[in-house]
């Protein structure tokens, strides 16, 4: 695909952003999940996201009408793929909206196996506790693996090609979210195996064999984070789950040693990470600055001066302005608010707009607020 001249200009900021070059003006970075997409289009989620022409075409409605620099719609979570398989990790509620439940795949006895083959004890006993078509065994299990595969392949390249199309059609950057995602060690142990309240009990319990569970899952994770257009640009997303509800002498033991070294194995291979700091992670920001140089950051809460003076010379900074704000305060307020963000997080470089949470259901915001705020970032932030 030849890329338009809008797109490649649109690209070259968040390449200039990356490489620590000055922008010629602030990039904003503001997409939301399918559902919201859905919704401004005009259709329900109880039918119309299983369709990826349905998806396509909101996702091009919305590019088309908000002012961010990347195609305004992101599938996150793949609806067709979960009823192939029987999820029960990602379930729709009563009006068709993905959710997330706490789960508990890996037994508290089975450490010492998943320890010893992190691969085989997946397999074998967390897959089937996720997926109840891969709990019947046999042909049906294998069936339902193959059409996974075959479903999440064929959405995801489906999805993929259709949001460059949009992006150069609309002038936008071609650049997304990131290439993949993925959770970092100790969160995809309490997301996906043992649960957060189990593993928080572990932490007191059995110390040693939640940090070696971390250490079996950090070459999985890196290696499933480095897909071969993997680069600075395209990047690896992360959000990060557990680090802010626990103690710092537990962060500091249990959380970051395999944080920091899946992040610098990124680095090594070349490949840049964008992360989401979920919750406050203000008690941390002197270890964010043992990251490797050029990591976005996405901040949910915090002071922006604060963050701005600890990590903005060495990071990327983006979120803080508060989405609450758009469904609830005047035009002129949100314009304000965003106006005083960019003030403090701006000067010098290394900061794209962005804000605190992803949009997730079109009932979020005042969507003529959010067209404001995005129409008025893309004007006041020039260099």
């Amino acid at each position: 695909m030849e890329l338009s001249q809008e797109t490649q200009k649109k690209n070259q900021l968040f390449e200039n952003l990356y490489d620590g070059k000055m922008p010629e003006r602030v990039p904003v970075f503001v997409n939301a999940d399918n559902a919201f997409c859905l919704e401004y289009a005009g259709f329900g989620l109880l039918s119309e996201q299983y369709s990826m022409e349905k998806n396509i075409e909101a996702f091009n409605k919305a590019t088309e009408d908000f002012n961010s620099d990347v195609c305004f719609g992101a599938m996150i979570r793949i609806p067709h793929l979960y009823k192939i398989l029987g999820a029960r990790n990602f379930v729709p509620g009563s009006d068709g909206f993905i959710q997330h439940p706490e789960i508990e795949t890996l037994r508290e006895d089975e450490y010492d196996e998943f320890i010893a083959d992190p691969y085989k004890t997946i397999w074998e006993k967390v897959m089937p506790r996720l997926y109840s078509e891969i709990e019947k065994g046999g042909f049906v299990s294998h069936k339902a693996v193959t059409k996974a595969f075959f479903t999440f392949y064929a959405t995801m390249s489906q999805m993929g090609s259709a949001c460059a199309e949009i992006s150069n059609k609309h002038g936008k950057s071609t650049y997304t979210t990131a290439s993949t995602s993925c959770a970092v060690p100790y969160d995809m142990l309490s997301d996906h195996l043992r649960s957060f309240s189990e593993c928080s009990k572990d932490i007191r319990r059995r110390p040693e064999k939640v940090m070696a569970a971390c250490e079996a899952i950090l070459p999985m994770a890196v290696k499933a984070s480095i897909l071969p257009n993997s680069n600075r640009y395209n990047r690896t997303f992360n959000p990060l789950h557990m680090g802010p509800y626990m103690r710092e002498k537990d962060f500091q033991r249990f959380y970051w040693p395999t944080f920091k070294a899946y992040v610098e194995a990124l680095d090594e291979a070349g490949v840049g990470v964008n992360i989401f700091m979920e919750q406050d992670w203000t008690r941390y920001l002197d270890y964010l600055n043992e990251l490797p140089k050029g990591c976005l950051m996405f901040f949910e809460y915090g002071d922006p001066k604060v963050i701005k003076e600890k990590v903005g010379k060495r990071h990327i900074i983006s979120g803080l302005y508060p989405m609450s704000i758009l469904k609830t305060e005047t035009e002129q307020v949100c314009i304000d608010k965003a106006k005083e963000i960019m003030d403090i997080l701006a000067p010098g470089g290394n900061y794209m707009f962005g804000f605190d949470k992803g949009i997730l259901r079109l009932k979020d915001v005042n969507v003529n607020n959010l067209k404001a705020v995005l129409n008025f970032a893309q004007e006041y932030g020039k260099y």
